[in-house]
């Protein structure tokens, strides 16, 4: 039974001022309190999914009584800043100089320590509760509602009790205070209809509530609500609560997080494709069915299915045709589409888009998250401006910009403006976007516990699980122990993946949904290729496609690969066996007057500038046109990932959109590119030319040859041209092989790719000689070959060998290492909250890489005059942006400036960072103070080259950033 104080709530005590009328009091704590208590009542009952609320309610013990989990996840964001019952009362001017006498009259010893008020409310809130009648029995439950609102700000805190004793709260006030966070608390209470205390609050789970603490805060926190509550205050306070709940809808509707249930269309008027599906998605329409109805232990619990098929065999709509069972089986709302690299991710948004405008799904949240999503024209909308400023103490920012209006159907598929700000991306109902996002919510980093939350209430789909290293391996199986126990469920989708990695990935999800050590010890998940395997999640029990479909599949994209392996010698004195020579012998055929489609991957940015360069001047008199990047048109193409962001972005939708199965295909084309083509772009070319590359990722290039072919059989090829005669023998990929020319790796590839992996590769298509690789019969096994757990099979009599295998053993070792130390703790590990940010000083998205060695700075080129001005393009027509007098920056004018930058790696400019700082005005804005910019000069109307570092850098229009 609650102990109701003697005292009612003093509503001087503020709780946002900041952005609000002036000439009004301050917006009153407890009714901010009360607010945050209200929407959260509602996003429980509209906003999370059955599986987040199954799990929040077995973290109480009360997995049989839901409505009591709802009223206790209710209470923490109803008590979330109780903390400011303190000096928080005296960091303005306004709100001190309104407080009652009662309360500046009995200060105690407010002051002596400087305390935020998220810690404050820690501290405080066991003594509260147990005033208010929150027994012994709960004493665990309350020391984790603690940390739960210490948390609520995005970084947890370690919880002291000593410093909890009412005997050493002084420093948060006198008695006055210490009744009045009693008073607010048992107002908050009162609403709730005085939820009995939780005998348990497991760690899971009190994650969980902190995601729906935070995001009531910031929902009932912005701006514009508060004003109009400022302006017509109710006497009542539970008349106020009352209307907060009816307003709770609202909010909620407005911030774009409302659900909305699809109408579920046929396969080929949902995916816009047509006939009906191929046997693997077939097979998984009708297969995973009754074995997500019929999972159980008594509840619902999910599973994790592995998809693997080769490159073009519709892996993306098999993984949204099983997120239709399992969405409906397991009670998830809605889907996380994450794949390896932003090109990728700005193409499935697009696609994804198409699917749910089909299915009647416009008006659900759909967005693109990862660091340069709103750079994205199929993403950003002209004039869009930033949501409502969220008045949170630690700063939250405004809105991430948005620029032009795209395509009508993706304009009818964006999110609110709400869901623009920083990280509430993921909280969409769909999210499209780069894997780093999810990862993040394993990282030591502020608010992982809104990500999870965000994530917890979808179904989780990897595209291209082989494509991640051994550091963000360990990552992703972090993720997957953590949405294990939440009963997530998750899909896995690969072409190339070794099935020791798909099977410790499988254990993770498995060991975070309760499964013990001892249990998998010994089993071993392995999917057929190609195929799936379906994991309960409750049982351990595994079921997978019907040899007969698995068959059927194969048959449906059976092809034989030529490999053609071309000895190569990389320094000038190559010859006819020189690389550039080699491949100018192979591209000759496309620039006869029958033509055809080319793809060169290169290594090395570097080599890929140099190969364009030398096809240019080798084949620009015989008719060849050039690229024009400002277009992104021509028979020769350039594609890397140093081109600025709006130019890069124009270059891939043009190469997709001509070279896609629907595209209007050119006559002739040779597309120079490197890895940025591997993954999920859309490309079919009439052959393939690769730098030599690790076996699976030879695999992934070749699956840009020919991946069209079955279909244009069927429906007729684009044009009524099919391919051109000198292809007519079949798909292939040709392959440049130093070791073979040369005997060893260039040295200008660096550390790009393992020499024990370019070895082994060598070696093993070597070996197999003219035979062609079958697909799909060939594909896992030639990557178990190379990439497969080795165990005892090393040669170790070959001394050059053994020395790449153990430099490679070390590097992945050490990778894991580092993703184990960074990584939160298992699930099962966590005991205090604090684990979660167990890093000093990793608090922020940009202190903590989800990539080892990736590219960790944006640089900026700019162009400076003779006359003194600066410029953005070279022919001086684009002036520099500036700050306005207020600091601030108009968003167009801040897509501009980050629409010319290019990820570049941090080391380039070591030593050298201050000679490259960005205008003084820029320096408090988020985005723009932490690039690099270096300035060209420009003479006689044309750009020089700059020194930085030792080398020579220059941006180039038609050949991207060079640095030599």
């Amino acid at each position: 039974m609650m102990q109701r104080p003697d005292v009612a709530p003093d509503e001087t005590a503020w709780g946002k001022s900041r952005g609000l009328d002036p000439r009004l009091p301050a917006y009153p704590l407890v009714r901010h309190l009360l607010d945050a208590a209200a929407v959260a009542l509602f996003l429980w009952d509209c906003y999370l999914s059955d599986n987040q609320r199954l799990a929040i309610a077995e973290g109480f013990d009360e997995p049989d009584a839901l409505d009591q989990a709802r009223a206790l996840t209710a209470l923490c964001a109803g008590l979330h800043d109780i903390g400011k019952l303190s000096a928080f009362q005296f960091c303005d001017a306004r709100g001190r100089g309104g407080l009652s006498d009662s309360l500046a009259d009995d200060p105690g010893r407010i002051g002596v320590e400087r305390l935020g008020h998220d810690i404050a409310g820690m501290e405080a809130a066991p003594a509260v509760l147990e005033a208010l009648g929150f027994g012994a029995t709960a004493d665990v439950a309350i020391e984790r509602i603690a940390e739960v609102l210490g948390g609520h700000h995005g970084r947890f805190h370690r919880f002291d009790p000593q410093r909890a004793h009412p005997s050493r709260q002084s420093h948060l006030g006198g008695a006055t205070w210490a009744r009045q966070r009693e008073a607010h608390a048992a107002a908050v209470l009162g609403a709730l209809d005085d939820p009995s205390p939780p005998a348990k609050f497991a760690a899971p789970a009190a994650v969980l509530v902190t995601g729906v603490v935070i995001l009531a805060d910031w929902l009932v926190s912005q701006e514009g609500y508060l004003r109009r509550w400022q302006r017509q205050l109710d006497p009542s306070l539970a008349r106020h609560f009352e209307t907060s709940l009816k307003d709770a809808e609202t909010l909620v509707r407005e911030a774009g997080l409302m659900s909305v249930d699809l109408e579920r269309k046929g396969f080929a008027e949902a995916y816009g494709i047509a006939g009906g599906p191929n046997p693997l998605q077939r097979s998984i329409a009708e297969g995973l069915a009754p074995l997500c109805d019929g999972a159980g232990c008594g509840v619902r619990r999910a599973g994790i299915l592995l998809v693997t098929a080769a490159p073009g065999d519709g892996k993306s709509e098999a993984a949204l045709e099983a997120e239709r069972v399992m969405s409906r089986a397991f009670g998830t709302r809605g889907f996380a589409f994450l794949l390896p690299t932003m090109a990728t991710s700005d193409q499935m948004h697009s696609r994804i888009a198409r699917i749910l405008a089909r299915q009647d799904g416009t008006e659900a949240g759909l967005t693109l998250t990862h660091s340069m999503a709103w750079l994205s024209s199929a993403y950003a909308a002209e004039g869009l401006t930033a949501g409502e400023p969220v008045l949170v103490c630690e700063g939250e920012d405004d809105a991430t910009p948005a620029g032009k209006r795209a395509a009508e159907h993706l304009a009818a598929m964006r999110p609110s403006s709400w869901l623009f700000g920083a990280k509430r991306p993921l909280l969409a109902q769909y999210t499209v976007g780069t894997i780093d996002q999810a990862l993040m919510a394993v990282l030591p980093v502020r608010h992982n516990a809104l990500r999870l939350l965000a994530l917890s209430g979808k179904t989780f789909i990897v595209d291209e699980a082989h494509a991640y290293d051994p550091y963000m391996q360990v990552l992703l199986g972090r993720l997957l122990n953590w949405l294990g126990r939440y009963g997530v469920p998750v899909i896995l989708l690969s072409a190339t993946l070794p099935a020791s990695v798909g099977d410790k990935l499988i254990k993770e999800y498995l060991r975070g949904a309760g499964r013990k050590p001892s249990e998998l010890k010994g089993r071993c998940f392995q999917a057929p290729y190609p195929g799936w395997l379906y994991v309960d999640a409750c049982d351990g029990r595994s079921k997978q496609i019907e040899p007969g479909d698995q068959e059927a599949q194969a048959e449906e994209r059976r092809m034989r690969l030529q490999v053609q392996i071309e000895p190569v010698v990389h320094h000038a004195e190559g010859g006819r066996r020189g690389r550039l020579s080699v491949i100018e012998q192979l591209l000759e055929p496309v620039f006869t007057d029958e033509g055809g489609c080319a793809l060169v991957v290169c290594n090395t940015v570097a080599q890929a500038q140099e190969t364009y360069q030398h096809l240019k001047g080798r084949f620009g008199e015989g008719g060849l046109t050039l690229s024009e990047h400002r277009e992104g048109d021509g028979d020769l193409q350039l594609l890397h990932a140093r081109f600025p962001g709006d130019v890069r972005e124009r270059l891939t939708r043009a190469v997709t959109s001509g070279m896609g199965r629907g595209g209007s295909r050119p006559q002739r084309r040779v597309i120079v590119a490197t890895q940025v083509v591997e993954q999920s772009l859309d490309l079919d070319a009439d052959v393939v030319i690769s730098d030599l590359a690790p076996l699976a990722l030879l695999l992934q290039r070749a699956g840009r040859c020919w991946r069209h072919e079955t279909w244009w059989v069927r429906h007729g090829y684009p044009g009524g041209r099919g391919r051109p005669a000198w292809a007519e023998a079949g798909p292939r990929l040709v392959v440049l092989d130093p070791i073979a020319g040369q005997g060893g790796v260039p040295a200008q590839w660096g550390e790009v790719y393992a020499e024990a992996l370019l070895m082994e590769t060598s070696s093993t298509l070597h070996e197999r000689g003219t035979r062609a690789i079958c697909i799909p019969e060939d594909v896992q096994d030639l990557v178990e070959k190379v990439h497969g757990d080795r165990g005892g099979r090393f040669d170790w009599s070959l001394p050059d060998t053994a020395a790449a295998w153990v430099a490679h053993v070390g590097k992945t070792a050490a990778q894991q290492g580092v993703g184990a130390l960074l990584a939160i703790p298992r699930v099962g590990h966590v005991t205090r909250l604090n684990q979660l940010h167990h890093l000093e000083g990793e608090e922020d998205e940009w202190e903590a890489s989800t990539r080892l060695g990736a590219d960790s700075v944006r640089l900026l080129c700019v162009y400076a005059h003779p006359d003194g001005t600066v410029t953005l393009d070279a022919e001086g027509r684009r002036p520099l942006p500036k700050a306005a007098a207020s600091g601030r920056m108009e968003l167009s004018d801040v897509r501009a400036i980050m629409g010319r930058t290019i990820p570049v790696n941090a080391e380039w400019f070591s030593g050298e960072r201050e000679r490259h700082q960005p205008p003084k005005d820029w320096a408090e804005h988020t985005m723009l103070a932490d690039l690099v910019v270096v300035h060209l000069p420009v003479h006689d109307c044309e750009a020089q080259s700059v020194a930085v570092g030792g080398k020579h850098f220059l941006l180039d229009e038609e050949l991207g950033l060079v640095r030599s």
